[in-house]
């Protein structure tokens, strides 16, 4: 009897410690008891201007019972609140309370989020966690103005403004125009002062430009950029293409994208050149030219550009070209550059000091070379028969960099030169004019410094 009571007591002993195994797995391994606390995504520290609400990610495992909100000044209890969420796992909490709206610009403010899972863990508290956020208001727009301006810009041309842009907490400052256009302005001279080309592509009908600046609380101002505005016409052709051109150098080319595009007719061969392959070149021209200066400059001293000793200009810049076949019009496109031509294979010089960005083949472009200069400035050099330098590479002003020739959609010889502002292209004309230089970039630049160094002693 002692025996069978022995092995009746030893036989409840094991199913008990069974039974308490298999809770304690249960509680480890079950949803239920999930022990992994709240996730919050809220900052440590913001500055923020209090118009728009405020955001936090918060997320958790087993589901989000409830959240506490504790907004303090540091004196007073500002807001106090409680929000049920009945398991959702994941919820952006929306902070947006009227006193916050009021408060004060400069005033610190602290955000304490307490947030409570759904969870069975912890004697059935659940798991908790917090997070603190300080917030100072800041209410006040950036500094911005302009020192000065070129006079004028034209439809293709350049331009160049200087301005002030400060804040403690400035975060952006950038140019936009009309066409939506952002100029990444350059930091210039004095602590708060920049520096931007400006650029009027030659297929918008109209120009205008808007300096901002933006602060890490949203603030923004912005200023009107007063320019001249020269609506200038350019010259509009109608070209008549040969079957020879089209067999030819169309051909050429088109054999070199695929035997699809070789084998289309004649007219649609040519327009696809003239359209999809332009396109492509000019968006790849376009990538490469958007960057520029990032480091502050205190002076600017550009070269009159004269790539090509003892050349006559064989087509201008913002040519309008109508193309026709059998009477047909068949496509169109602008001549976005300055063709030069002097003798075959003849030395291309670069006129400034700059930095080789891209230099392969291209298209239309044949063997094409684009050299960054300062404030986003590039020049461009288009049908080479030779490219001496390679991208990365540094050249100086005087540095022979390539050689003329006729590759690409070129039947002559000659020299295809672009300049660029931070990827829009715009006259050579321009930049090839000392004077043009002088007076509407150097001088501006240089009255900018006096008034300057009259407001900061």
């Amino acid at each position: 009897m002692r025996r069978r009571g022995f092995f009746s007591k030893g036989f409840f002993f094991i199913i008990l410690l069974v039974l308490i195994g298999g809770g304690i797995y249960y509680i480890l391994n079950s949803k239920k008891f999930e022990r992994n606390p709240p996730v919050i995504e809220a900052p440590v520290k913001i500055i923020s201007n209090m118009k728009k609400p405020l955001k936090i990610k918060i997320k958790d495992d087993s589901g989000i019972k409830k959240v506490r909100i504790l907004i303090t000044d540091g004196h007073r209890i500002l807001v106090k609140d409680k929000k049920d969420f009945n398991g959702k796992k994941d919820i952006d909490l929306v902070i947006d309370y009227p006193v916050l709206k009021i408060a004060q610009n400069g005033e610190k403010i602290i955000l304490a989020i307490e947030v409570q899972d759904i969870s069975l863990w912890n004697y059935l508290r659940g798991n908790k966690k917090f997070s603190k956020t300080h917030i100072i208001v800041d209410k006040k727009k950036p500094e911005l103005y302009p020192i000065v301006n070129s006079y004028k810009i034209v439809r293709g041309g350049s331009a160049v403004v200087v301005f002030k842009a400060f804040d403690e907490n400035l975060k952006d400052v950038y140019i936009k125009t009309n066409f939506n256009k952002k100029f990444i302005p350059t930091p210039f001279y004095k602590k708060g002062y920049y520096i931007s080309l400006l650029a009027w592509p030659i297929d918008k009908k109209n120009f205008k430009a808007k300096l901002v600046a933006v602060d890490k609380a949203g603030n923004k101002n912005r200023y009107v950029v007063d320019l001249f505005r020269k609506n200038k016409k350019y010259r509009v052709s109608k070209i008549k293409l040969k079957e020879s051109f089209l067999k030819g150098k169309i051909t050429d080319l088109a054999e070199d994208i695929s035997n699809e595009v070789a084998s289309l007719p004649l007219d649609k061969r040519f327009k696809y050149i003239n359209e999809t392959l332009r396109k492509e070149n000019e968006t790849k021209i376009s990538n490469v030219t958007q960057s520029t200066t990032n480091s502050k400059i205190d002076d600017v001293k550009i070269n009159r550009f004269y790539p090509l000793k003892n050349a006559a200009a064989v087509a201008s810049f913002g040519d309008h070209r109508f193309y026709f076949y059998n009477d047909k019009e068949i496509s169109s496109s602008y001549h976005l550059g300055l063709d030069l031509a002097s003798t075959s294979a003849a030395d291309i010089i670069s006129s400034n000091d700059g930095e080789v960005v891209f230099a392969e083949y291209n298209g239309i472009y044949g063997n094409n070379l684009i050299i960054k200069h300062i404030l986003g400035l590039y020049s461009l050099y288009g049908h080479c028969s030779t490219i001496f330098v390679q991208k990365g590479d540094r050249v100086k002003a005087g540095d022979v960099v390539a050689k003329t020739g006729k590759t690409g959609l070129a039947l002559g010889d000659h020299l295809h030169f672009g300049i660029i502002i931070q990827g829009i292209e715009v006259r050579p004309d321009e930049w090839i004019d000392k004077d043009w230089i002088r007076k509407n970039i150097i001088n501006v630049v240089n009255r900018a410094k006096d008034i300057i160094n009259k407001r900061v002693r």
